[in-house]
């Protein structure tokens, strides 16, 4: 039972509308109640929705192997999330130097930068675009800088992204063999600019992220071009989508909690940090992780045998009754907070540190300078086409 992209999993039939997009939260917990651990026959995959149960398949890495796709035809074969130990431990070593404490806190000067550079081209509009005018440009900027490529290609980057996340239209053979063209044109091209890229660094290295990769090794062994470009890949669309999503999540969740935005506002040093890691649990920008069985084994009272394929709901977990008091509540500041939204374990996200500096440094401007806001009245709710990775559109505000 071999996949080939991420598109093969197919469309979750209880995910096929917008609003259920939207809203899956329904969804989950009718399955952590009724079966949190379970089999879909139609996409020949498990479901894992339990807390318990989704934070046992993401630290048994001997048992739920991240190796899902192995092809030559997935974006994220040569990725840092395809791989096991011990090729995934040698080249996280290697990457982490670009997001260690001190690598981040020189960066954010910069990103405060951007963010004012951004919210400054504003100007005195009244009704605003905060997807496009900020929280998708201001991540595009900052990974296009930490990899050393051309800002101005940052529009092919968010469609790139874009692309990369959507899924089908729907379980039909043909809806799913057109995703996997469209994802399959995204994987050449994306090979093709990041290959341009690397051959510029050969003769002209530079303080970035691919340069200090071009000059790695592993054993002795330089990293293969494939692999290098499966880093930038995975850094360009994780980098990008994730970010943008929380920002974007945040508003429109401060928009849901007027009350809990009021005391947020009122005392932005103290209770921000808080609502980002809240906006992380409640909304995750990432809804689920794939996984492919190693070995037989039990989970959630069902048998699992080796190489059946299985999908991780974090999104779930994260509204966890039995985890999180008042669950399905937005509740600023909550302690503790053991949410999912990073993953967890050898795989917990690379970016996370940048991806809560970018997200504290554009939401305090954005309150500094927009205290109070709200939809404007032609707003209309229009979620990612994606059952995993969760946003909006566009978030059209009045100032």
């Amino acid at each position: 039972m071999e996949k080939s992209a991420i598109t093969d999993f197919g469309q979750v039939r209880e995910l096929s509308t917008p609003e259920e997009r939207f809203n899956p939260f329904r969804w989950y917990r009718k399955m952590r109640e009724e079966a949190p651990v379970r089999w879909d026959e139609e996409r020949r995959t498990w479901d894992v929705f339990g807390y318990e149960e989704v934070k046992t398949v993401l630290d048994r890495k001997e048992v739920f192997s991240s190796r899902v796709f192995r092809d030559g035809k997935s974006l994220f074969e040569n990725g840092l999330l395809n791989l096991d130990p011990p090729k995934h431990t040698q080249m996280r070593d290697i990457v982490n130097k670009a997001f260690t404490p001190k690598a981040m806190k020189d960066w954010e000067p910069r990103i405060q930068a951007i963010t004012n550079e951004l919210l400054d081209d504003i100007g005195g509009e009244r009704e605003i675009d905060l997807v496009e005018q900020l929280s998708y440009p201001l991540p595009v900027r900052v990974i296009a800088e930490m990899l050393g490529v051309p800002a101005k290609d940052k529009r092919k980057f968010k469609d790139w992204s874009d692309q990369a996340v959507a899924g089908p239209a729907n379980n039909s053979e043909e809806a799913k063999n057109e995703q996997l063209r469209k994802q399959q044109h995204v994987v050449g091209e994306l090979y093709a600019y990041f290959k341009e890229i690397i051959e510029l660094k050969k003769q002209e290295p530079a303080d970035d992220i691919i340069s200090v990769l071009l000059q790695a090794s592993v054993d002795g062994q330089s990293l293969t071009e494939e692999e290098i470009v499966g880093f930038c890949i995975l850094l360009l669309v994780a980098g990008n989508e994730t970010t943008t999503n929380l920002i974007t999540n945040a508003i429109y969740t401060f928009m849901e909690y007027p009350e809990v935005y009021r005391q947020i506002k009122s005392q932005p040093d103290e209770l921000l940090p808080a609502a980002i890691e809240e906006v992380l649990r409640f909304r995750s920008p990432v809804q689920a992780s794939f996984r492919i069985v190693h070995e037989d084994v039990e989970l959630g009272g069902k048998k699992l045998r080796a190489g059946e394929y299985l999908i991780a709901w974090m999104g779930a977990a994260n509204r966890d009754e039995k985890q999180f008091q008042d669950a399905e509540q937005f509740v600023v500041p909550r302690k503790p907070n053991p949410h999912m939204a990073f993953g967890r374990g050898i795989h917990f996200c690379l970016g996370a540190p940048l991806a809560r500096m970018e997200a504290e440094i554009a939401l305090r401007e954005w309150i500094r300078r927009y205290p109070d806001f709200k939809l404007s009245a032609g707003f209309t709710l229009k979620p990612l086409e994606s059952t995993f990775a969760y946003g909006i559109k566009e978030l059209l505000l009045t100032v």
